[in-house]
């Protein structure tokens, strides 16, 4: 990677873009020039990169031109609004926001990188959610010992997947509580602190929210597995940092246990923990580039079936790490 690119990180001053230009440090990016860009309500903030501090400056006024690749981390609302005119501009996009079409690619460089090679620059990437990138980079090396039917989730998910409001949400109703003060819950509709929330936003009429619809849609496109049944269930706890997946797998075939703990083992940014022991998201993931599993374990009452535990840090390695990944794999590859 000798030669260098000008890239651009929009919402920089989110937790998520944040730690992307951590990572973009951390990992020798060959950056030339790093434009931060985020809201007015955040422009003038600076961030440090390399040893200096760089502005964060408003997204509306910026000129893509001048740069190559743009990772969009920030809202939904942003990437539509601005995608389409960094795109003609010539840049290679990694979207982590959902804020393309649905067309565009969903791609973990564990399991489907091999995607890039069907795509024409400038390109076009999505970084599916955290829950996806995280569920993908462990079911992709299983495919060579499993015949996967059908994947259920019951997806733990820290506040921090909405945001700092999430985080600052949990920290105030915590202290209320602690000091013995009434809750008035705010930014979610009622207590989180102490508490699981059996929902992650509002329901449809199906009684599915759009997080759980998303995290099925995104596997089955990730996986290349577009008959494969997911049964996605999103609850909301009461953790800052780190995500908590329990799954059950149903397979065609009779599931050789020993076989799976093999293939974990082996398999690139997997940390698997055996034996009486199992990883916890505060107590190993967050922070981590890994991803942990436990509790590996064939199904109770059925040998087609292999249950579990994946834990991760929902913003490192479920969102910015992945993008990373994606950009390191472009430059590298193909720009």
């Amino acid at each position: 990677m000798s030669k260098s690119f000008d890239i651009a990180v929009i919402g920089a001053t989110g937790s998520i873009g944040e730690t992307l230009v951590e990572l973009l440090e951390e990992r020798s990016f060959p950056v030339g020039t790093l434009h931060l860009l985020a809201s007015s309500e955040s422009a003038g903030q600076s961030l440090p990169f390399r040893g200096k501090n760089v502005r964060v400056r408003t997204v509306e006024d910026f000129d893509f031109a001048q740069v190559q690749l743009v990772f969009f981390a920030a809202t939904e609302a942003v990437t539509l609004a601005h995608a389409s005119r960094a795109h003609a501009a010539g840049c290679s996009i990694i979207d982590l926001s959902n804020g393309l079409p649905s067309q565009v690619p969903q791609v973990v460089p564990e399991a489907n990188g091999e995607l890039l090679d069907t795509l024409q620059s400038p390109f076009l990437i999505a970084s599916p959610s955290a829950s996806v990138a995280v569920l993908a980079t462990v079911l992709a090396p299983l495919r060579a010992v499993l015949k996967l039917q059908r994947v259920n989730v019951t997806a733990c998910l820290a506040v921090s997947s909405l945001g700092r409001e999430g985080v600052t949400e949990l920290a105030r109703q915590t202290t209320e509580l602690l000091n013995m003060r009434p809750l008035e819950p705010r930014y979610f509709d009622r207590q989180i602190a102490f508490n699981l929330l059996a929902q992650v936003g509002s329901i449809d009429e199906g009684g599915y929210t759009a997080l759980e619809k998303r995290l099925s849609a995104e596997l089955k496109q990730v996986m290349a597995l577009p008959l494969l049944k997911v049964a996605a269930t999103c609850v909301q706890a009461p953790v800052f940092f780190g995500d908590s997946l329990s799954v059950s797998l149903q397979c065609a075939e009779v599931v050789d246990v020993a076989a799976v703990i093999a293939v974990l083992e082996a398999a690139p940014g997997i940390e698997l923990i055996g034996g009486n022991d199992y990883p916890t998201a505060v107590g190993d993931a967050v922070g981590q580039d890994a991803v942990y599993v436990g509790r590996v374990r064939a199904g109770l009452d059925d040998a087609t079936e292999l249950n579990l535990w994946i834990a991760s840090d929902n913003v490192r390695k479920g969102s910015a790490l992945n993008a990373a990944q994606l950009g390191e794999l472009l430059i590298k590859h193909y720009l």
